[in-house]
């Protein structure tokens, strides 16, 4: 019997469809997919290898390194490589001619590997595929939202875990380091899966007191101090108080499939101003989630969050310092930490049923401190259903 987080046959079979339907409509002959985390989407397996998936016919899953794990793993015939060199070869005996118009993930793919591959497979154009790729990822199944549920319920105790332990004298990173020790043994696979290459996930944003409220590199209200100018975000050195605010945003992953939310933490209390601005960031994410349906652009979500911030007179600290202020509330999340669409100014997306967004209005009070809240939530036929199994509150321990 196959391992339950194996992808089911049929799911890899209607994502290979519609991405196939996809090619259709921008006459492309074929995909040619390298990027690991697309690699897993459409065979089920991301042993060392590549995809090739023409615009009609069955793909060709070509693993140089460990086919009999590939075979295991994927519902598709695994063809055995030694180089990649001779993919050409072999696309040929097997269709009679390599494609000419083959799309690549050029939002991920490095432009000297690009070149071989073009090169290598003798391509006449070579059009981006990264918008059809995540056209077809975009909206999740109700198997991969299953997986998502289970990633959920480690989450969920974990941040029980955490409001047991959380104590003062407790470094920032501390915690961090024992919280993700509790969750690898719940199967917390530990290594976040982000896009783009000048993004690092990690799981230890621990943003405590004043020092939480430090705007640095990262595209979000705050930064924290992180450990070090080599690298200066979330969690740091700094020990845990009494009477000050402590925002944790976790994210978790099992068996590939990511959940990333935030709540507050207090010892014995919270400054009247950061728990009245975490009361506020509630009430937006409620506001947010409220008008959640299909249809709805993303767009008129974010301006919706921000309705609700200056109705509740906190516009000014909403999303970060006025110079420095995100232009985003929420984003896709599924097989990497941040997936498209986002719930930011400006974007057109619709809501579909199926896809999952994490949902994240934050404020910072410079000098002071940052709050705010995440929750996963689903699409559905009429609505929004939150993933999220840990309690949208703000825990005073």
């Amino acid at each position: 019997m196959k391992n339950e987080s194996y992808v089911p046959a049929g799911e890899v079979q209607a994502r290979i469809g519609r991405l196939q339907r996809c090619m259709e409509g921008r006459a492309m002959d074929a995909v040619f997919i390298v990027d690991r985390v697309n690699l897993l989407y459409f065979s089920g397996t991301c042993q060392d290898g590549f995809l090739l998936v023409p615009r009609q016919g069955q793909p060709l899953l070509f693993i140089r390194r460990y086919p009999p794990r590939a075979a295991a793993e994927s519902p598709l015939p695994v063809i055995e490589i030694r180089s990649v060199k001779e993919v050409p070869g072999l696309v040929k005996r097997r269709r009679g001619r390599l494609p000419r118009r083959v799309g690549f993930e050029l939002d991920v793919l490095p432009v000297r590997d690009f070149s071989f591959y073009r090169r290598l497979l003798a391509v006449d154009e070579a059009p981006d595929a990264s918008e059809l790729v995540f056209a077809v990822r975009r909206v999740k199944s109700s198997w991969e939202i299953a997986q998502m549920e289970k990633t959920a319920a480690v989450s969920r105790q974990t941040f029980d875990y955490i409001r047991r332990v959380l104590a003062p004298g407790l470094a920032e990173m501390e915690l961090a380091g024992m919280y993700e020790t509790f969750a690898r043994r719940l199967g917390h696979a530990a290594g976040l899966r982000v896009r783009g290459f000048r993004t690092e996930g990690y799981n230890w944003h621990i943003l405590s007191g004043a020092r939480g409220a430090v705007v640095g590199l990262l595209d979000s209200p705050a930064s924290g101090t992180g450990t070090s100018a080599a690298f200066p975000c979330g969690a740091g050195s700094a020990k845990l108080a009494a009477g000050e605010p402590i925002m944790i945003d976790l994210a978790t992953v099992v068996a590939g499939y990511h959940m990333d939310e935030t709540r507050m933490f207090a010892l014995g209390g919270m400054p009247a101003g950061a728990l009245a601005a975490s009361r506020a960031c509630i009430a937006v994410h409620d506001a947010v989630i409220a008008a959640v349906k299909p249809g709805v652009e993303c767009r008129q979500l974010f301006d919706i969050g921000l309705a609700e911030a200056r109705r509740l007179g906190f516009a000014d600290i909403y999303l970060g310092p006025e110079d420095y202020r995100v232009r985003f509330v929420g984003h896709g999340v599924g097989l990497e930490l941040i997936e498209p669409p986002a719930i930011a100014a400006g974007h057109s997306d619709r809501l579909e049923p199926g896809m999952v967004f994490a949902l994240e209005p934050k404020m910072l009070q410079p000098g002071e401190f940052a709050v705010g809240v995440e929750s996963v939530f689903a699409v559905t036929d009429s609505g929004a259903r939150l993933l999220s199994q840990v309690p949208v509150d703000i825990f005073i321990c």
